[in-house]
Order: C-alpha cells, then sequence, then structure tokens
C-alpha cells in the first residue's frame, strides 16, 4: 500500500443541529448529527475524537430554570429577608443581572459591594490609571457611592455601554429594595455594614465564605448555595446553584446543567456502535481565556467542563519542537532533524513534568484547553453549532 504523509494536525469543525428543546434526546440528536456531517461534508470519524457539546443544549435539553421568584424564595429562606450584603459579583446583564433581581425581591435591603477597579472577570468599573491619578489603593480604601463618582465619574462598560453601578442600583430599587453601594475590595468590609452576606465570587468563593465566616458573619451563602435544590418544582444544580447560570428572559435564567457523565457515556456509546470508533465526549461552557483588548478573562462559568468522559481526565505531556531543533539538535536540519525529532517523540518519557525539553508547553486540564478551543469555535452568538468535533488533538509529529 503506497504511505502517505499527512498534511494536516488538530481540525476544530463546528457541527450545526436543530434548535434544542426541554425533553429531547439529546444523545440522539448530537450522535446523529456528528454522523450525519461526516457522512456530508466527507470526512471519518477516528479514535480518540472528541465530541462536545456545549452546556446551554445540555441544560436545556434538562429544563433546568429557574423563575425570578424562585430565587427570591430561596434567598428569603437561606438569609431571613431583611438587610443582605451581596459582594462581589461580575458586571454582566448575561450573567448576574436577573440574579440580582431575584436576590434584590427576596430582601429588604441590599447593601452592593462592589470590587474595584474591575470585577473578578476583568470586566473594568475604572481604570487603574485613574485609580493611581485619584492616590487610591484598592486593596484597602473603601469607598461610598458618592466618593466614587467625585473621584471617577460614569464609568460605561468599554463593550456594552452599561454603567453597571447604575444599572445594578435602579435594578435593585425596581424589587422594592433599598440599596447602599460600596466599593471595596476585602470581603470582611461588608460586616461593617451587615451580617448575613451572599459571596457571588466565582473562583475564589471558598476563600471568601471563609473569610466572612471566621470573621462573625451570622450567614454566608456563595451563589452555588442558591437554587442548588428546586424550589416549587422548579430548576436546580445540587453542586453550582447559580453559578454557571445565563439570562433565558427578564423574569428567568437557564442554570447550568445537572450531572450529565451519562449523556457522554451514552453519546460515546452510539459513536462506538454506529462506527466501531472508541470518541472522547465532553459539555463544556466558558472557555478560559484571556481578551487583550478589554482584559476579559472569559470563565464565567464555575468549570470548563462539568462532565467528560475518562479519555479527557489529565494534562497534555508534550515536547517542545522548538527546544529540541534550538538545543539537542541545533546542527541537524531536513530529514536528518526531522527523524531525530520524531524519534524523540516515540521514546519520550510517560511524565515529562520537569524536564527542559516540554518547559514551554501548557501545563493545563485537557478539558480546558480543549474546551476552550470548543469555545471558540462555537462562538456564542448565532453560528447555529452547539457541538464541535475536534480531530487530531491527540496526534503529534511522528502520527
Amino acid at each position: 500500500m503506497e504511505q502517505y504523509e499527512r498534511r494536516v494536525g488538530t481540525v476544530s469543525r463546528g457541527i450545526r443541529m436543530p434548535i434544542i428543546r426541554q425533553g429531547d434526546d439529546l444523545a440522539d440528536i448530537v450522535s446523529t448529527g456528528v454522523l450525519e456531517a461526516a457522512k456530508f461534508e466527507g470526512f471519518e470519524i477516528r479514535d480518540r475524537d472528541v465530541i462536545s457539546v456545549t452546556e446551554s443544549i445540555v441544560a436545556r435539553s434538562q429544563g433546568n430554570y429557574c423563575t425570578v421568584d424562585d430565587i427570591a424564595a430561596d434567598v428569603r429562606n437561606k438569609l431571613g429577608g431583611e438587610t443582605v450584603g451581596v459582594i462581589f459579583p461580575i458586571l454582566s446583564r448575561n450573567r448576574f443581572a436577573i440574579c440580582l433581581r431575584g436576590i434584590a425581591r427576596g430582601c429588604k435591603k441590599i447593601v452592593l459591594m462592589l470590587s474595584y477597579p474591575s470585577d473578578e472577570v476583568g470586566n473594568s468599573l475604572v481604570s487603574l490609571d485613574k485609580i493611581d491619578a485619584a492616590g487610591i489603593n484598592p486593596y484597602s480604601d473603601v469607598l461610598s457611592l458618592e466618593k466614587y463618582r467625585e473621584l471617577f465619574g460614569e464609568n460605561k462598560h468599554e463593550f456594552t455601554g452599561v454603567d453597571y453601578v447604575a444599572y445594578y442600583s435602579d435594578l435593585i430599587k425596581e424589587e422594592g429594595a433599598e440599596v447602599e453601594v460600596i466599593f471595596a475590595n476585602q470581603p470582611k468590609t461588608i460586616l461593617q455594614y451587615c451580617d448575613k452576606v451572599i459571596n457571588c465570587d466565582i473562583h475564589t468563593r471558598k476563600r471568601t465564605k471563609r473569610i466572612l465566616v471566621d470573621a462573625g458573619a451570622k450567614a454566608v451563602c456563595s451563589l452555588d448555595d442558591i437554587m442548588n435544590a428546586p424550589i416549587n418544582g422548579s430548576g436546580y444544580n445540587s453542586k453550582y446553584g447559580l453559578l454557571g447560570s445565563n439570562k433565558a428572559t427578564e423574569d428567568q435564567v437557564k442554570l447550568f446543567p445537572r450531572e450529565c457523565k451519562d449523556l457522554v457515556l451514552d453519546i460515546q456509546a452510539r459513536i462506538l456502535k454506529a462506527t466501531g470508533k472508541h470518541v472522547e465526549v465532553m459539555v463544556y461552557g466558558d472557555g478560559a481565556f484571556k481578551d487583550p483588548q478589554g482584559k476579559i478573562w472569559e470563565l464565567a462559568d464555575p468549570v470548563v467542563s462539568p462532565a467528560f468522559t475518562d479519555g479527557l481526565i489529565g494534562t497534555p505531556n508534550e515536547l517542545k519542537l522548538k527546544y529540541l531543533a534550538d538545543n539537542d539538535f541545533k546542527d541537524l536540519s531536513g530529514e536528518e532533524l526531522k527523524n531525530a525529532i520524531s524519534e524523540s517523540i516515540k521514546a519520550k518519557e510517560a511524565d515529562l513534568v520537569g524536564n527542559m525539553a516540554s518547559e514551554g508547553t501548557t501545563p493545563r486540564q485537557l478539558t480546558d484547553l480543549i474546551g476552550s478551543l470548543c469555545d471558540l469555535t462555537s462562538g456564542s452568538g448565532d453560528k447555529g453549532t452547539p457541538v464541535v468535533l475536534v480531530q487530531g488533538y491527540f496526534d503529534n509529529y511522528t502520527n
């Protein structure tokens, strides 16, 4: 048989799907959609291909929604319905505004404590240059709303054009609650205003909660403590609560999908039965990458992937081709260089941690890397490709 050399490495394909509704058989729809795409577009499914399904269609098929009233009831039950501190929320109409509406509906007063100069994922309230010019130390200084306006005036978000200080304040008042806004970065600051707190940070939530409890707060809930069980038959997420939720309507949020390991295993089994190929499958949400223009770190979900098949456990184990070419084989070129590098890859250790030849490779979880690739491929708008097929990700220079 004639041998040929592959000229393409990793390929990421957005796979078009029908609009998913509650109760749809998602495993059947996804596996059928991928198989039909392969047939129509003329490519083959291979072992270790990765089928990635965006979390939004998983949650939609589960019907995992809750309303503002559901959130209000849960907040009232857990925090008493009087004055509650809401600290470190991200600045997002999609991610937090509807959650805040529910929280406000369940309280008489909200003390809203915003981190500055930006929120946790990089949405800016005020530029660092303005902070420096004002002589403010954001680590220690606490600003009232009046002081913030005096120093910095109105600051609209670079991309959305929204002044989130006014937007969140007005939203709280629309729900019939009083609002007091402060700006601070030390969690304990809120206890000077109230002793019941919802800490809304995502990736630092456990530390923030510990600091507040140790400082004597009477009650502290992270967002993963709100809507972690059904309210009057609503959706819920026992592990993440409101974390990872998105605006569905002005009165409803779609929660992060509930347990979905069975889904990824089902899709894997269906593809194996149809093709004889062993693929990996994952559910993905936000990728983990930073926008150099807006300085926004994308990951507003609690994790990139809430469920994946076992073949996606771990991190890459790769050699740096540039290092080998510039160091070990700097005197070689052409076919001789290619063969030497190929032999190094074939002989590489099972664990390259500490090996200089792997320095500069990305020590991240496979699911974070592949999920970020899929998030960029599918986009967040109208591409209509909520499933992504990644091929060749586990190949190397020798394949």
